[in-house]
């Protein structure tokens, strides 16, 4: 039985436009760069203002736009009449170079490289072997990550050489050959199905004579976990040797390559990456004023000359070819004047957030000192600027400003509050700053565990749980005491 009933909803969606916008306002500036140069060169009615004339590298905001950039553009058409196929879309790939130190010389950054994989198979061919085992050695090379590792299992290995080779071989053999060929190969440890294999083949070419050399083998072959633990007095005890003996060993040590792929090429070309600023900050007289880099506020407009041609093409309303041509004309048109006010937008709401940011760590950037951050998180500057929390998200994405104490990534400013002794909120920041400092003083011989540092920050006036001493370490990639001991 067919029965009828009505059903409110409430439901928003999002107009491409605005999802573009969005996506807009979180590219740094060098994305920025690159988008805006991609949209010049695909539309002809957007162009850089002749009479842009910027000295300075930074720029506040009234001098980002001509007031031509956001005229109406007066047509017989109505846009509503014609699909937009044109809608400009932004890229997110990070790619890092400084647009405003000098020219881009695009050949100064990209190099070519020899990767791993070819270092090696041109040694593989300067080797007395058979060709079915040089064909099972290439295939050995083939699966070795970039690391120099061989990481797959050798049954695995087996069955694809059968399935993919035609080659119909045993475990042993695989073996055979991975130790008597692929492993002999340089870089030394290449080849390895492990750190101990990868460090033990390395130490094995060195000259067996040195005490400290085989010394260091010996313990890489039969005390690794114990070297890895760094439980050196059991290491002492099973050599019955000196401090200073094992210490030479493990200068040995220290001086192999836990990654021997490392020094070569993934890719064949690989470009040089810098960290340019979205955002510089000044302070002058005691006051901090913040700015945008000038790449982030060019000077647009319409072309002049596509608005000439769309009024020409729109007077002639009975040629169906200057109707097509007009009607694409007013799609760039429309466009660009579209583009030149999300930009507008963009540079607004890049300014806006700045600003609250700086006001609210104003200490900070006078002193430099990170002890001066105070809590702050999205929410304090969605309050400030009438933002909402997702859009601070996207203006701090990626963002760096340069400020008189070097380079800060945005996303550092930001952090939880606890309550200290005293009754006042304190920035995690500058807990962990504490906790850096008490562990970079520590006696290494004797390293302070969780607990212990529980005790010096309670001293401090931060009453935190041993939990949280543990969380903070390892956010800051701080090992546990036992991994921090040294001789």
């Amino acid at each position: 039985m067919l029965k009828q009933h009505l059903q409110l909803k409430l439901g928003q969606k999002l107009a491409p436009q605005q999802i573009q916008l969005m996506k807009l306002i979180q590219l740094h500036t060098l994305e920025f760069e690159e988008e805006l140069e991609r949209e010049l060169e695909e539309n002809p009615a957007l162009e850089i203002a002749k009479d842009d004339s910027k000295e300075d590298e930074y720029s506040s905001l009234e001098d980002a736009y001509q007031d031509e950039g956001t005229e109406s553009i007066e047509t017989d058409f109505d846009v509503n009449e014609y699909i937009y196929d044109d809608e400009p879309s932004y890229k997110t790939a990070s790619s890092n170079y400084s647009p405003d130190d000098e020219e881009f010389d695009n050949e100064s950054l990209l190099t070519e490289g020899q990767s791993l994989y070819d270092y090696l198979m041109e040694q593989i061919h300067l080797v007395n072997i058979n060709d079915e085992d040089l064909k099972i050695a290439e295939y050995l090379i083939g699966n070795l990550d970039t690391d120099g590792y061989l990481r797959r299992e050798i049954k695995s290995i087996v069955d694809d050489l059968a399935f993919s080779q035609g080659i119909y071989t045993t475990k042993e053999r695989i073996e055979d050959i991975l130790e008597n060929y692929v492993q002999k190969l340089d870089p030394s440890g290449v080849g390895a199905r492990g750190l101990q294999e990868c460090l033990l083949l390395q130490i094995e070419k060195k000259v067996s004579s040195d005490k400290a050399v085989s010394l260091a083998a010996n313990i890489l072959r039969n005390q690794f976990d114990a070297l890895t633990n760094k439980h050196y007095n059991k290491i002492i005890q099973k050599y019955d040797i000196e401090e200073d003996d094992l210490k030479d060993a493990l200068d040995e040590i220290s001086k192999l390559s836990p990654k021997v792929g490392g020094n070569f090429d993934t890719q064949t070309i690989t470009i040089n990456q810098e960290i340019i600023p979205d955002f510089v900050i000044q302070v002058k007289d005691g006051q901090v004023i913040p700015m945008l880099n000038s790449k982030n506020a060019p000077t647009l407009r319409v072309s002049e000359e596509y608005k000439d041609i769309l009024t020409t093409y729109s007077h002639d309303k009975n040629s169906s070819e200057h109707k097509q041509a007009a009607l694409f004309i007013k799609q760039k048109l429309d466009a660009a004047k579209w583009y030149i006010d999300a930009i507008n937008q963009r540079q607004n709401t890049l300014l806006q957030t700045i600003t609250a940011i700086v006001k609210f760590q104003k200490d900070y950037f006078i002193t430099g000192d990170e002890k001066s951050l105070k809590p702050m998180i999205l929410k304090d500057v969605a309050d400030i600027t009438g933002f909402d929390i997702s859009t601070i998200s996207r203006v701090v994405k990626s963002k760096y400003a340069d400020t008189p104490n070097g380079i800060v990534y945005l996303k550092d400013l930001f952090s939880d509050s606890l309550t200290n002794d005293d009754g006042e909120e304190v920035s995690t920041k500058e807990i962990k700053t504490h906790l850096q400092e008490v562990i970079s003083k520590e006696n290494k011989r004797k390293p302070l565990t969780d607990d212990a540092l529980v005790v010096i920050l309670k001293e401090q006036g931060y009453n935190i749980a041993r939990r949280t001493i543990a969380k903070y370490r390892e956010q800051l990639n701080i090992p546990v005491a036992r991994l921090r001991k040294e001789l």
